[in-house]
């Protein structure tokens, strides 16, 4: 059977989260410098979060910064002045001092800024990926240049580990900084929104009071930074990156498989061949696909098999490698992303005195503490293309299991029986099955397309450029989802060709790690002996993927 380890997972994380408790034993500190993805995946699935003492203490650091900047005067985006086309609203003008009447109007703007924001459609973004994205900002608002109150980290803190998630609308995000979707979270942790607490959906104050949390009191630049980042779309785009991760990581057997159906040539993968043009990441998918045929009978000469195999099969190493590329790359500008800040401006405590000596430049500084910058930091564009970057390979690796799979059932090249067809099935065996992956290759196809580019001009014309992050990642997410029913169909009837083979040599040797995942498969999806409904088996060997 298909082990169940992720659904009881599935099942312990919801009893944990419904019960506001934390589900692992372990803990994360965080401190904005080092959190790794498979620590915020720790953290959703729960994790205790604590914040590292420095980073926390840098927090009350910053913030005071920013304080003292806008008490000089000083044209600070979302602080002093409006945000977006209302850059050029003052929002009150300080005079040295922060009066009672100067701060309650901050704390009016931060009201306004958060309601007005809170404008995404749609679904709820799923839990998992909220707090995915809860992790995420709280690590970049500790990486020490928001300006926020530390008690914004805190509150980031106690909705992660007491189990409260605020309800966020998954549509209405660009790809510059989530604003419209992120502007909930603060809109909840001032009572004005609805979280999921204890398996329900309720109102924020509700769950807040019931946990014993101090609604947030927003003032200086709090409500910007809540929604002024990319932590939800960055959520997603993990997302794309660890299923695509599983997927390769079992390429190289579900691959070794398909070959020994085949009866095909190990020569393309040789290190004869393959070391005399290295391109990267070459060596290791040439070697996991060696590695995976350990044992196999395609070691042993045989007069049927030809000298040389269809391409798909010949150059799937190199979409091995292509992959495993981009999924590396991937993972490094995420890692970049998740452990600095995307804020806008930037509250850059000892912030080197570089071009400080202009007056353009001078008057971001305050006096020899730093300075708060205008900045770009919000542009997700890296992660945005190698998102595209990985949809493109995956779509190569998509399109050599469709065509292997294609020629699995094609007489002319396994010298086995029409469409893979049993000796005592006189039916159409996997003739019509095609259709299927054939339909889930093209919708791949359509989904590796790029959406970086895609958008109009908006905020009086300011804001003209996007990358629509989340849009890709989600793109890259299906891509993957696609890829494991492709995978899962080549196995059908890779796995069939094994069995055919058998039924000729009953003491057909297999690779040591393609036999494991033909022995694991044949105990879900059974041998076809007469024609079936095969959408149960399509179902089954999905879920086989997914989880193998």
């Amino acid at each position: 059977m298909i082990n169940n380890k992720p659904a009881l997972a599935a099942t312990a994380l919801a009893l944990a989260l419904t019960s506001g408790s934390a589900l692992a034993m372990n803990s994360v500190t965080l401190d904005g410098q080092h959190l790794t993805q498979d620590q915020a995946w720790a953290i959703a699935d729960g994790a205790t979060v604590k914040i590292d003492a420095k980073a926390k203490a840098d927090l009350t650091i910053a913030h005071n910064l920013l304080m003292q900047a806008a008490s000089t005067g000083k044209p600070i985006y979302g602080l002093t002045v409006g945000v977006g086309l209302n850059k050029d609203h003052k929002l009150f003008t300080a005079d040295g001092k922060l009066t009672p009447a100067v701060l309650e109007a901050s704390k009016s703007f931060n009201y306004s800024t958060l309601r007005a924001h809170s404008s995404a459609i749609g679904a709820p973004v799923p839990v998992r990926l909220t707090r995915v994205a809860l992790a995420v900002r709280l690590n970049t608002i500790l990486s020490g240049h928001t300006g926020v109150q530390p008690y914004v980290a805190e509150l980031y803190k106690e909705y992660l580990n007491k189990g409260i998630t605020p309800i966020i609308p998954s549509k209405g995000s660009v790809g510059e900084a989530d604003i419209l979707m992120s502007s909930h979270v603060g809109l909840a942790m001032i009572g004005e929104w609805d979280v999921m607490y204890k398996g329900k959906r309720v109102s924020s104050k509700k769950a807040m009071k019931a946990e014993g949390i101090k609604l947030l009191d927003p003032i200086g630049k709090d409500a910007l930074s809540i929604l002024s980042n990319n932590s939800v779309a960055v959520s997603y785009a993990m997302q794309g990156y660890r299923n695509a991760q599983h997927l390769l990581n079992i390429s190289p057997a579900v691959f070794g498989l398909s070959l020994e159906g085949l009866n095909g040539n190990v020569a393309p993968f040789l290190p004869q061949t393959n070391d005399i043009r290295p391109f990267p990441y070459l060596k290791g998918a040439t070697t996991n696909i060696l590695n995976s045929l350990s044992g196999s009978y395609l070691w042993d000469v045989n007069s049927e098999r030809p000298l040389q195999d269809p391409l798909s099969y010949r150059t799937t190493a190199y979409t091995f490698a292509s992959a495993e590329k981009a999924l590396h790359d991937l993972d490094d500008v995420l890692t970049i992303q998740i452990n600095h800040s995307d804020d806008n401006p930037g509250v850059i405590v000892n912030a080197s005195s570089e071009y400080a000596q202009t007056s353009q430049v001078a008057k971001y500084m305050v006096g020899n503490k730093g300075g708060v910058i205008p900045t770009t930091n919000f542009e997700p564009l890296p992660i945005a293309l190698a998102v595209e970057g990985l949809s493109v390979a995956l779509t190569h690796v998509s399109h050599n299991s469709v065509m292997r799979t294609i020629h699995l059932s094609d007489s002319h090249f396994t010298h086995l029986s029409r469409f893979l067809a049993a000796p005592e099935n006189h039916g159409h065996a996997f003739g019509a099955i095609q259709k299927t992956f054939v339909d889930m290759q093209v919708r791949n196809k359509a989904l590796a397309n790029p959406v970086s580019f895609d958008g109009i001009a908006i905020a009086g014309n300011i804001e003209d450029t996007f990358t629509n992050l989340q849009f890709a990642s989600e793109n890259l997410a299906q891509i993957v989802d696609n890829t494991e029913v492709i995978y899962g169909l080549e196995l059908m009837h890779s796995a069939q060709a094994i069995d055919l083979r058998k039924l000729k040599d009953s003491h057909l040797k297999m690779g040591k790690a393609t036999e494991k995942m033909y022995k694991s498969f044949r105990k879900v999806v059974p041998y076809v002996k007469l024609d079936r409904p095969f959408t149960p088996d399509i179902a089954a060997a999905t879920q086989f993927i997914k989880q193998f």
